[in-house]
């Protein structure tokens, strides 16, 4: 699996397993084993997905040494602030069992985003975390908070596929060599994309379905992605996009796709509410 190097020095595949909106109910433990056997060496899980017992426990029955494996997860609005934020780190770490976590993202751009990124920090020094992050941040939420940071993110994860590249953030945090991690790589199965002909014409030059077509552009561009899949053919196949490389020209076709828009808008006002009141993660 091909890795690119964080701004803090530490390296994360390219390709991780999503497992957002997988049940804890054996489905999460089952679809991460199979990621695991087929070659995934990076797992994104978070506090609010409710799986994240169910994710440790599939890597610690791998067999997989716990140093080949990338495990993220994230901090949820309900924890944030400085002491809250602490304990949310712990309950991450508890449930998970996997000794640390190797990058942890403040999951939503609200509330107490300063405390809960400091409690990040201290964690990171502590050996807890390897990496810190942040994710759903657009420009203007990244100058919002960023500047009142101790240390620069490695990882901004957002929304972002062919045809919302997110191109005005990936020109902002380029500076600071902050990746761009993609949820929604493959636009959340919208057929505009998986069925556009610039698409499917290269699927078939290439022998490749659309949505390896998509992950490897994205990879190719500097993204790193984070397909989700319970199906096991898809989850062997989202990873396989090593074995063909897009022209220059192709490229440019796909990023002339990018209509600056996606389907979620952090800048909502009361977004922050409605993920609190939609997302109990305790009492």
């Amino acid at each position: 699996m091909k890795e690119l190097r964080l701004n803090d020095g530490n390296h994360i595949p390219v390709v991780g397993f999503g497992v957002f909106l997988i049940p804890a109910d054996g489905s999460t433990y089952r679809a991460v084993r199979e990621a695991l056997d087929v070659g995934y060496r990076h797992i994104d899980t978070a506090a609010a997905y409710f799986n994240e017992e169910e994710v440790g426990k599939a890597v610690r029955d791998s067999g997989i040494p716990r140093e080949e494996i990338f495990i993220t997860s994230k901090l949820w609005l309900q924890d944030y602030g400085y002491e809250a934020s602490k304990k949310g780190v712990r309950a991450s770490l508890d449930k998970l069992k996997t000794g640390w976590i190797d990058l942890y993202l403040l999951h939503q751009p609200y509330f107490d985003v300063v405390g809960a990124w400091k409690a990040l920090e201290e964690a990171k020094k502590e050996g807890l975390i390897k990496s810190i992050g942040v994710s759903n941040m657009t420009p203007n939420l990244w100058k919002k908070y960023v500047g009142e940071f101790t240390t620069i993110p490695a990882v901004n994860q957002v929304e972002c596929n062919p045809l919302f590249q997110q191109r005005a953030l990936r020109e902002l945090l380029a500076p600071a060599d902050v990746k761009i991690e993609a949820y929604y790589p493959l636009g959340h199965g919208d057929k505009k994309l998986l069925e556009n002909p610039v698409i499917t014409a290269l699927a078939q030059k290439y022998g490749k379905n659309p949505g390896q077509i998509i992950l490897r552009f994205e990879v190719q561009d500097g993204l790193i992605v984070l397909p989700k899949s319970t199906n096991p053919a898809r989850i062997a196949g989202n990873i396989e996009i090593f074995d063909f490389e897009l022209t220059a020209d192709e490229m440019s076709s796909i990023r002339n796709l990018d209509t600056g828009r996606g389907t979620h808008d952090p800048e909502t006002p009361g977004m922050g509410e409605a993920l609190l009141a939609k997302f109990k993660i305790h009492d």
